[in-house]
């Protein structure tokens, strides 16, 4: 026969919740920081190509505003 289980305290809850949070915002640290290296050009883990195509056009359109 089916017998329901006891109920979890509330302490246990906000600690399975705070070491999920924890988790989340030490990936989103993690995540902000490898942004900022790569917009100030300072990555040195993160290898992307940069389209010509794309960066040609915006340079045409720069210099055409002015």
């Amino acid at each position: 026969m089916a017998v329901p289980k006891k109920r979890t305290s509330k302490l246990k809850t906000k600690i399975r919740q705070n070491i999920w949070k924890g988790k989340a915002r030490k990936i989103a640290l993690k995540a902000f920081s490898l942004a900022k290296s790569i917009l100030t050009n300072r990555s040195k883990s993160f290898y992307y190509t940069i389209n010509r195509k794309l960066a040609d056009s915006s340079e045409e359109n720069s210099t055409d505003d002015k």
